[in-house]
């Protein structure tokens, strides 16, 4: 198993109940054959530049082990996540 780090920026109006339930099915999916090492939420910060004409995110930090296949798959369903402004993905070298 890989280690992966996720940073996800939330759109800041999005409310708590939605953040957390979108987190919960991110969860889900790295848990379906991996494990969730640690979510690190960082709060309402201040973008480092505009995106569409918003000027602050909600960011959380998500660490996680699992297989290569996995990552694809959260990729593809924070895609389409309307609440999630930005994220990324970066695998842990070790």
């Amino acid at each position: 198993m890989n280690k992966y780090e996720l940073l996800c920026i939330f759109a800041p109006n999005t409310e708590e109940e939605k953040r957390t339930q979108l987190l919960d099915k991110f969860k889900g999916i790295v848990e379906t054959d991996g494990e969730v090492e640690n979510i690190d939420e960082w709060g309402l910060r201040k973008l480092a530049y505009e995106i569409d004409k918003v000027k602050e995110g909600y960011y959380v930090l998500v660490n996680f082990a699992t297989n290569p296949d996995v990552p694809k798959e959260l990729d593809r369903n924070l895609k389409i996540a309307d609440e999630v402004i930005r994220h990324m993905i970066i695998r842990i070298e070790e």
